[in-house]
């Protein structure tokens, strides 16, 4: 689409679904072709309707709209953390480590970028046309400049040309799927050499190769823990614009960081009590666990004597 027939959808988008929204009800972010324009012509859209303007409606828009430094690293971000702190846990030092990355957008390019900055060598990454392989390592940067200028990651100069199926079952310690749903099946599971998957992306594992790579002990760190990033600076973003105060990038991070890493340690002590059940049916485990004991305090689930030892139970 051209950029006037796609801000229209957009705009139309809102019309659409305003009853729906509000920054007190349901608030959009951006996720696979949208990015900050988008989301500041729907919040423009909708702050038109309301009269004013309400910039916690949407989230993802540039700073000068309301919009939080480096929510666009976020997600990337979130998932190097969350790599960070499996292969601490596994004794698997970043130093020195081999790299995949399946996708080079925004998500799969900043990950590759900051694995590069922990010391990892980037050895192969793909994007919608094909991957590059060198196992010597790639340089993220040169790499995403390449496909700036050329559309495609394709004939990096000094790489070797791949599929994307290729991409995933190299041999390397740290696979980040962060292109669609769906990546890795039971078809390819078996294939998978990597030590640890970060899913980068939403859904990018299904159900029957997870069974797979739990068998063969694949670390999976899955996408409601490894992706949240990007929610959760979308979460700082409401916050800022609610409080009209906004944050240094340096602030950002930080908040982000203390967020992930308690979220990986509470999910990953989940996982160690429970050597039966992977990383994925552990964060599982956590949520409904605190959605329970929540549910409990408000009183949704009965009234009994059952419900009153709960109660004292989660006050102590």
């Amino acid at each position: 689409m051209s950029l006037d027939e796609l801000e229209r959808l957009s705009r139309g988008y809102i019309k659409a679904m305003y009853p729906l929204l509000g920054q007190e009800k349901d608030i959009p972010a951006p996720d696979v072709y949208t990015n900050a324009r988008v989301m500041t012509w729907m919040m423009d859209e909708f702050s038109g309707i309301k009269g004013y303007n309400e910039f916690g409606v949407i989230t993802g828009k540039p700073p000068v709209v309301g919009g939080s430094l480096g929510r666009e690293e976020a997600t990337a971000r979130g998932c190097v953390i969350a790599v960070r702190e499996a292969a601490a846990a596994l004794g698997i030092s970043l130093n020195g480590a081999t790299a995949a990355v399946q996708g080079y957008g925004n998500v799969g390019s900043t990950a590759a970028r900051l694995l590069h900055e922990m010391g990892c060598r980037i050895i192969a990454v793909s994007d919608s046309s094909g991957g590059i392989y060198n196992p010597g390592g790639l340089d993220p940067v040169a790499v995403l400049q390449f496909k700036k200028n050329t559309g495609t990651v394709k004939g990096y100069p000094g790489s070797r040309s791949i599929s994307n199926e290729e991409v995933l079952s190299l041999n390397c310690d740290i696979l980040i799927p962060a292109a669609l749903e769906n990546q890795i099946t039971e078809q390819n599971a078996r294939n998978i050499k990597a030590r640890i998957i970060g899913e980068g992306a939403n859904g990018p594992t299904t159900p029957g190769a997870d069974r797979i790579l739990n068998e063969k002990k694949v670390f999976v760190i899955p996408d409601i823990l490894a992706n949240a990033g990007g929610v959760t600076v979308s979460y700082f973003e409401w916050v800022q614009n609610n409080t009209g105060y906004y944050w240094s990038e340096e602030e950002v991070n930080r908040r982000l960081e203390e967020k992930m890493v308690a979220a990986f340690k509470e999910v990953y002590q989940m996982y160690r009590a429970h050597k039966d059940l992977n990383m994925r049916d552990c964060a599982y485990l956590v949520a409904v666990q605190r959605l329970s004991e929540a549910m409990w305090l408000r009183g949704w689930l009965g009234k009994g004597a059952e419900y009153q030892h709960k109660q004292e139970a989660v006050l102590a």
